[in-house]
């Protein structure tokens, strides 16, 4: 596949590698310098947006408006998601988002609603803690509120986040049910970024030939 990247961060500099050793080319790559408005979709077979919350929503217009399939894993600007789907569908596009893009982490989000399923009888509070490197954008991070927004849904009440910034923390995940007799926790931690990159590169070439708008979950 011939693969644009927007945002030349950490993950998109990860994703190009990755991609090569999978057998495809990155024929742009937007920065600062060099916007994704800016750049020419026409021989792009799918976009991968990693870039900014201030960025995301205008790069993923941009592909949508030149037919360019399109995935992103940026967090904090989905405010504009109902927008960004209401102008997929109606240009017929495809769009796949997710909070994050570890295969594990997907597993995670599985096992939360299950457990909250079967404690919501029970006299249980929920906290979840997240916890990330000193540079990281967001707070909470994207992943810790799709773990709170699916215990909402279940739960029918607020769901407390901890966040903690500490130095060289790639990503831990932890949602603790307590209650006065015992603690329920289950947890994800990344050991490196590549598991990000790899779920994001399936993503890219699961939805090269779709329309619609997705998520992670509908791969699996």
């Amino acid at each position: 596949m011939n693969i644009a990247i927007f945002g030349n961060g950490r993950m998109g500099k990860l994703i190009a590698i990755i991609a090569k050793q999978r057998g495809h080319i990155i024929i742009a790559t937007s920065d600062n310098k060099n916007p994704a408005k800016a750049i020419n979709l026409k021989n792009v077979d799918v976009a991968i947006d990693f870039s900014t919350p201030n960025s995301a929503f205008e790069n993923i217009i941009h592909a949508i408006n030149n037919n360019t399939p399109i995935i992103s894993g940026t967090t904090n600007w989905l405010e504009n998601y109902d927008k960004v789907k209401k102008k997929c569908l109606t240009s017929n596009g495809a769009f796949l988002y997710s909070s994050n893009f570890s295969i594990g982490m997907n597993l995670l989000f599985k096992l939360n609603k299950k457990l909250a399923h079967l404690i919501k009888d029970y006299d249980y509070k929920s906290l979840i803690t997240e916890t990330h490197h000193l540079k990281k954008l967001d707070s909470p991070s994207g992943t810790a509120i799709t773990l709170q927004q699916d215990l909402k849904n279940i739960l029918s009440k607020e769901i407390k986040i901890k966040s903690n910034r500490i130095k060289d923390s790639i990503g831990t995940h932890k949602v603790v049910f307590s209650s006065e007799i015992d603690d329920i926790e289950i947890k994800h931690t990344a050991k490196s970024r590549n598991g990000f990159a790899i779920g994001a590169i399936i993503a890219a070439e699961w939805i090269v030939d779709k329309k619609g708008v997705y998520s992670l979950e509908d791969i699996f």
